[in-house]
């Protein structure tokens, strides 16, 4: 598989397989990953891989924090704020599209609560990364972790594996710091579950669609 192929292969998804990846692969993964270009060769990213038994402990707290009703607590600026009107119009589409293909009605607030929580069960992946940089930086290293963040997943691709990018990983950090050595002046920024992809599954069966480039891109001569 070449680089155009895993671009075009690589899908957010959101159900897994229950299978574990091997140890060796994963490893073999995030040190490719280190790669990854950076501003000035900062290499901002700080990962937690949880796997097994602490992965089950992680996802029992998470949803602990969800049924007590906690606030979310981002270290950094979760939400999107005043969104111009093409922007609402992509997000609103992607969750109909979703709930749609779950045979969710907009109305039915129960199931989609219930399709929410699925973030902090990791959408069933046997594995997530917890990807933080210190509270210090900003937006530019952010773009050093999201450089960072699409080499893992296009690795993932190319070795049949799967993944889903999650802000929401990020909304309680407490657990996460509990079972995880991650530095303290860290905030997290987002997770990534990740896993051998369940092609059968009906969250699975939606693709969403693209902009076409003359709406992104301007090119000069």
């Amino acid at each position: 598989m070449n680089v155009t192929e895993a671009i075009k292969e690589r899908r957010t998804i959101r159900g897994y397989k229950t299978d574990p990846v091997p140890d060796a692969l994963i490893r073999e993964i995030f040190a490719l990953a280190q790669q990854s270009p950076s501003n000035c060769n900062t290499q901002p990213w700080h990962v937690a891989v949880v796997s097994g038994e602490t992965r089950e402990k992680l996802e029992q707290a998470l949803v602990g924090e969800i049924i007590s009703g906690k606030a979310p607590q981002p270290a950094f600026q979760a939400f999107d704020l005043d969104l111009d009107e093409v922007y609402k119009q992509r997000q609103y589409a992607c969750a109909a599209d979703y709930y749609s293909t779950m045979g969710i009605a907009r109305e039915n607030k129960d199931a989609r609560n219930a399709l929410m929580l699925k973030n902090w069960q990791f959408f069933g992946a046997p594995h997530a990364a917890f990807i933080s940089m210190p509270k210090s930086m900003g937006p530019i290293n952010a773009i050093d972790v999201g450089i960072y963040l699409q080499s893992l997943m296009l690795l993932m691709v190319e070795r049949g594996l799967a993944s889903c990018p999650q802000g929401a990983l990020a909304f309680f950090p407490d657990p996460v710091f509990e079972l995880a050595h991650i530095p303290q002046d860290n905030g997290l920024l987002c997770g990534l579950s990740f896993g051998y992809p369940d092609d059968n599954a009906q969250i699975n069966q939606v693709k969403m669609p693209r902009a076409d480039v003359e709406q992104s891109v301007q090119f000069y001569n």
